[in-house]
């Protein structure tokens, strides 16, 4: 590396950072611009990472030279920190091109899909750190085992969320890699289904050993040069399944995992949730193709805690649950849900969920309706919009119109906590990618003052 200083533009983004932690511990200077202050960049302020919230091109480094910027799609293009280094002769960047960057080289375990990439690349980093000769991971989400999505070690061994938005993972060239889902999403940039698919074709075609696929998924073995195996939830025909599945009264599965090295039995789920049994099937596949030893895949599934925001519990009481989860597709509201009833089942489901994007909103309406008549009474908020302009005629009315649900309401963002005052809460879950998470932590306040 020839320059000294990284500056980042969006640094407060969850894989922009993990990116500045990685060349803070590498002993570069890190600093970088964001909107608007977060946890997230409050701790990397607490790390020694240099962060301000106004755009002013004069706190960017002065050397062109000795600066390397990295920035990510999210930040607009008039943005004037972005014109004034493209213009001044700074090595301008995407996070995508410096992961791959950081990735070369390197023994590459990636993770793709349109959800469930997260929890699985979050466990797989878990299952090397605690039952192999550990890793260094780039992680989509904050590691409750860790409190951190960014894991350093010096095992030339990188674990990667592989992100298709903005066809990031095209960057990345892994050893071994699983494909959790192909589903339709982000079609501002790819358009429909078939261009989505083709994107994964591409990133598969560029795995280099072992490919794991969700059993059913359209990749041919024609297609690609590494070997497939697939696995499933439970579907006997994929190479990796699980059999025996035992739910405890906590919430937590129990299973056996047929893989094609025998079976591994009794495998608890430190995660909950039937999706987390999932996940943790196609961890244990990149982990048991990598190499690790199948009992202390075993165990390290049973010690995994989860990452913030997937199925993530603040609250657990007799009589009052809070769980906080980060989904944003309609597959992944209906798999979040399903999974929150059969765990407590019997009990009223009532789900905040705030639209992410205007392009989603109206590419998936029905689909998002469908998913949400899932819980006994929703509380629907306004679109959040991220990088995107209002789109005429799109607003949170037309998820609301046709969801099914015993009970709806419709409100502004601001007006949920007063909502919530009056609320008869059993289960309660909030869901969205945009910043209902905001709101985890006066939520939770508000419900452990009803528990005295």
């Amino acid at each position: 590396m020839k320059y000294s200083h990284i500056y980042f533009l969006g640094i407060g983004g969850i894989g922009m950072s993990a990116i500045a932690r990685y060349f803070r511990f590498k002993g570069l200077e890190v600093s970088g611009y964001d909107r608007t202050p977060s946890e997230l960049t409050h701790a990397l302020e607490a790390e020694g990472i240099g962060v301000h919230y106004d755009d002013d091109p004069e706190r960017i480094p002065k050397d062109p030279a000795d600066t390397l910027v990295v920035y990510t799609p999210a930040i607009p293009e008039d943005l004037a920190e972005l014109r004034h280094v493209r213009e001044n002769g700074y090595r301008v960047i995407k996070r995508s091109q410096m992961l791959g960057e950081i990735t070369a080289g390197q023994r590459c375990l990636a993770v793709a899909g349109t959800h469930g990439k997260t929890t699985t690349s979050t466990l797989v980093a878990h299952i090397l750190t605690e039952g192999g000769d550990g890793c260094s991971a780039f992680l989509g989400g904050i590691s409750k085992n860790y409190g951190t999505n960014m894991l350093m070690s010096h095992t030339p061994t990188v674990v990667a969320e592989a992100d298709e938005f903005d066809r990031s993972f095209h960057q990345l060239h892994p050893a071994i890699a699983a494909i959790t889902a192909m589903d339709a999403d982000h079609l501002d940039i790819y358009g429909d289904l078939a261009h989505v698919q083709e994107a994964f074709r591409i990133f598969a075609s560029q795995v280099s050993e072992t490919l794991i696929l969700k059993y059913g998924l359209p990749i041919r073995p024609e297609d690609i040069s590494a070997r497939i195996y697939t696995y499933h939830f439970d579907d006997a025909r994929a190479d990796f399944h699980s059999t025996r599945l035992r739910l405890d009264a906590t919430g937590h599965y129990t299973f056996d995992l047929v893989y094609p090295g025998g079976t591994l039995s009794d495998i608890r789920v430190g995660a909950l949730g039937w999706v987390n049994v999932e996940n943790s099937i196609a961890a244990a596949a990149i982990c048991l193709c990598y190499g690790v030893d199948a009992q202390k895949v075993r165990h390290a599934i049973g010690t995994f805690e989860g990452a913030q925001r997937r199925l993530d519990v603040h609250v657990n009481a007799p009589g009052l649950t809070y769980i906080d989860d980060y989904a944003h597709h309609p597959a992944e509201l209906q798999s979040a849900i399903s999974s929150i009833r059969q765990i407590f089942p019997g009990r009223k489901i009532t789900g905040i969920f705030q639209p992410h994007l205007y392009t989603r909103t109206r590419d998936f309406a029905p689909e998002f309706a469908r998913a949400l008549s899932g819980l006994d009474r929703l509380i629907l908020l306004d679109i959040y919009p991220a990088r995107e302009e209002p789109i005429p005629g799109i607003t949170s009315e037309i998820i609301f119109r046709d969801v099914t649900s015993p009970e709806k309401i419709l409100i502004r963002r601001e007006e949920l906590m007063s909502c919530l005052e009056t609320e008869n809460i059993d289960v309660l879950v909030t869901l969205g990618a945009g910043n209902v998470d905001r709101y985890i932590e006066p939520i939770t306040e508000l419900l452990e003052k009803r528990l005295g």
